[in-house]
Formats: C-alpha cells, sequence, structure tokens
C-alpha cells in the first residue's frame, strides 16, 4: 500500500507560479512512476505529467510543455510540480498518482494509488 498526500496548491494571479509537492509514505516508492493529473469542475481527471523512478525521464501534456516541470526526490519520497506562468484555465484540483510500473503512462486507470488532491485557482 502507498499513501500519497499533496500540499502546496493555493490562489494565484495568472503569470504567477506554485510548486506542489506529494509525499508518499507505505511500500516502497523508488518502483514506480509518479504522475500529476488535474480535474476541473464537471471533466475528466486529465494527464498533466509523469517521471520515471530509475531515470527520470518525464512526459507532458502539450498544454503545460514548456510551464510546467516534474520532477522527485527519491531519498525525500517526494515528487513535485513547479508550475510557471500560470493560466485561469489551468484552475483545478491536482492529484499525485502512482502507477503499478516504471513506465511513463498518461491515463488515470494505470494508477494504482491517489492522493487526495490540491486545489489551484488561478485568477484572471
Amino acid at each position: 500500500q502507498v499513501q500519497l498526500v499533496e500540499s502546496g496548491g493555493g490562489l494565484v494571479q495568472a503569470g504567477g507560479s506554485l510548486r506542489l509537492s506529494c509525499a508518499a509514505s507505505g511500500r516502497t516508492f523508488n518502483s514506480y512512476a509518479m504522475g500529476w493529473f488535474r480535474q476541473a469542475p464537471g471533466e475528466e481527471r486529465n494527464f498533466v505529467a509523469a517521471i520515471t523512478w530509475s531515470d527520470g525521464s518525464t512526459y507532458y501534456a502539450d498544454s503545460v510543455k514548456g510551464r510546467f516541470t516534474i520532477s522527485r526526490d527519491n531519498a525525500k519520497n517526494t515528487v513535485y510540480l513547479q508550475m510557471n506562468s500560470l493560466k485561469p484555465e489551468d484552475t483545478a484540483v491536482y492529484y499525485c498518482g502512482a502507477g503499478g510500473a516504471d513506465v511513463l503512462v498518461h491515463v488515470p486507470y494505470e494508477y494504482n494509488y491517489w492522493g487526495q488532491g490540491t486545489q489551484v485557482t488561478v485568477s484572471s
């Protein structure tokens, strides 16, 4: 079992920055790819970014490429999402997930564990 706890969300003006953190506990953290997803009201949970454990390979949704950066600190069992140049359309609840294997995937059903989410609101 893996427990995930997100933090770092909040209210920010357009053009601003936030850094989200996802702390993992439980089973070993270093066997899973980790991902960030987001879900706006009335919408599906959409992929944002993912990172592997083995070599730190990353993968981004087109909508955030060049603005968001995913990283992980295996010693701290934590994955981060640095979000710059935020836009109102980035407003959503952000979730981190732990995948079933160390491969980059962008669909929610490939992730076995989820955190409770953290709200990000970008004002115009």
